[in-house]
């Protein structure tokens, strides 16, 4: 049976104001996951094949390639990290410091939404519940316990509707936020790495550490 647009507007009239805002988060879920896999992609938030190949050329000793790929962010922090290496010490392990906060804060950009998300649509959905069940209730004492019990289990199940609709959309957010965030952890850990490699198996290491 096809579900048109009438049975979605019977849909959200059944659950009230709180499964039309459930609703409005669901979308925005799917455009916050959207469009944070195309921001990954676009950082190249899944390649470290540059980045490493401009550790290892580094190390070696060999001139570092002057063209950086903007895109990659683990490329764009290496690049920064080997000019930071022309300052002392100290504040070249600051600097490589706040060039890895930038950048990780940029790829942490969205997830704070969908967090919220997670966090509030089983809420809004509990909410919901609470107000159907009221709503039944008072029906009942109304009607001085005489209620059709038929009536008052759809006013109960119409009630549950809202909170199930609330998990429906807070559970594969906080998957996809768990993913995101392991992605994210990825990179950081990836960028110490290689800074710790640059400042200590650089020529000249020894030096600046002596």
């Amino acid at each position: 049976m096809a579900f048109d647009t009438q049975d979605a507007q019977q849909f959200l009239e059944t659950g009230g104001p709180a499964l039309v805002a459930i609703a409005v988060l669901s979308v925005l879920t799917l455009a916050i996951i959207l469009w944070k896999l195309w921001r990954l992609g676009l950082s190249g938030a899944w390649s470290s094949g540059q980045a490493t190949t401009m550790v290892e050329t580094a190390i070696a000793g060999h001139v570092a390639p002057k063209t950086v790929p903007t895109r990659n962010i683990r490329a764009r922090f290496v690049a920064g990290a080997l000019k930071a290496r022309g300052l002392p010490d100290a504040l070249a392990r600051e600097e490589v410091a706040r060039l890895a906060g930038l950048e990780l804060a940029a790829l942490r950009g969205g997830l704070r939404p969908l967090e919220l998300i997670v966090t509030i649509a089983p809420l809004i959905g509990l909410l919901g519940t609470v107000l159907g069940m009221i709503e039944a209730f008072q029906a009942l004492e109304t009607s001085a316990g005489q209620a059709d019990p038929a009536v008052l289990a759809g006013g109960i199940w119409e009630a549950l509707l809202t909170t199930a609709a609330g998990m429906a959309v807070a559970i594969p957010a906080a998957v996809a936020l768990s993913w995101f965030e392991g992605i994210c952890d990825r990179v950081q850990a990836d960028m110490e790495d290689m800074a710790t490699r640059l400042f200590t198996q650089m020529p000249g290491s020894q030096a600046r550490t002596g």
